[in-house]
């Protein structure tokens, strides 16, 4: 992925917001809040929100989903451990399942259709949304401080020895899922592709690769899923994402390959609110329902 692919992404997801110097995740009915603060390379990762259910008792095993965040966050501790749960949407979300039926937040914005809508609420009544646990560690940029590998392996091992063992240290972790939003949906493949053992699902928001390196990564997946075993798959992505293509191309070529994926291409742009109205709310309940299996 070349560095120029980064500017689309930095100028769609601000929309003209300001980005505030520091950032805080909302209070949630369901969930809790933890920040980790861990060993680690201050150029890479050192820190984490953790999200637990509030009603989960302490022994009872959960699945956890570990969410990448994405290059506008970069740089910033405060603002990496928080993107999902301030900007992203993520606890709003995850209350609105919750508590279904679902109802718009942007009534204006006709991101959630009113079939996609319908199609939620009768999911949920045949089958609730369940506890999951959630967790949100600093994304780094692997130009930043480069090369690229090298940063994506030391963050995939930091991970692993470091992010995981601490989340279990508080929860009973059954499956890890892991998904990524722009930039964190290209760390997370190569992270998936290194350490593909960690993880019993996949998936991408509007991750932020080119047509041409889809093609590749398709190949690379088939290869990894066809060592490791099956796993779950679901690329995200909106009508108007300047990614959508190479996320259609990706789908397509798993398939080819006899990987069975989800593509989700749902009405809007490359941005927060199309991320706070349904872009992470699909994403989690895709994950949650896959993790309990």
């Amino acid at each position: 992925m070349q560095r120029r692919t980064f500017g689309k992404v930095v100028g769609a997801a601000a929309l003209g917001l300001a980005l505030p110097a520091r950032a805080t995740t909302p209070a949630s009915e369901h969930l809790v809040q933890h920040d980790l603060k861990l060993d680690g390379d201050a150029r890479l990762a050192r820190r984490a929100l953790l999200l637990v259910p509030r009603d989960a008792p302490a022994d009872t095993p959960l699945s956890l989903l570990v969410l990448l965040h994405g290059l506008g966050e970069t740089g910033n501790e405060q603002l990496g451990i928080h993107a999902w749960g301030d900007r992203y949407g993520l606890v709003t979300s995850y209350d609105r399942l919750r508590a279904a039926p679902i109802a718009r937040t942007m009534p204006k914005l006709r991101y959630l259709t009113d079939a996609h809508l319908a199609q939620l609420n009768a999911s949920l009544v045949q089958r609730p949304f369940g506890p999951v646990a959630l967790v949100c560690p600093v994304t780094p940029n692997p130009y930043k401080p480069g090369p690229s590998d090298r940063v994506i392996e030391r963050y995939g091992d930091w991970l692993e020895k470091t992010l995981l063992p601490a989340v279990r240290e508080r929860v009973n972790v059954e499956s890890v899922g892991l998904d990524g939003c722009s930039l964190g949906g290209f760390v997370g493949i190569e992270l998936f592709l290194r350490k593909p053992e960690l993880f019993a699902t996949f998936g991408g928001v509007q991750s932020a690769f080119s047509a041409p390196a889809a093609l590749r990564y398709a190949e690379r997946l088939a290869e990894t899923i066809s060592r490791v075993g099956p796993r779950p798959v679901r690329l995200g992505t909106s009508s108007e994402d300047p990614y959508r293509n190479a996320n259609e191309v990706m789908s397509k070529r798993l398939h080819e390959l006899g990987v069975p994926n989800v593509l989700s291409v749902l009405p809007g742009p490359h941005n927060q609110p199309w991320l706070r109205e349904i872009g992470t709310l699909d994403m989690l309940l895709w994950h949650q329902r896959q993790l309990a299996r």
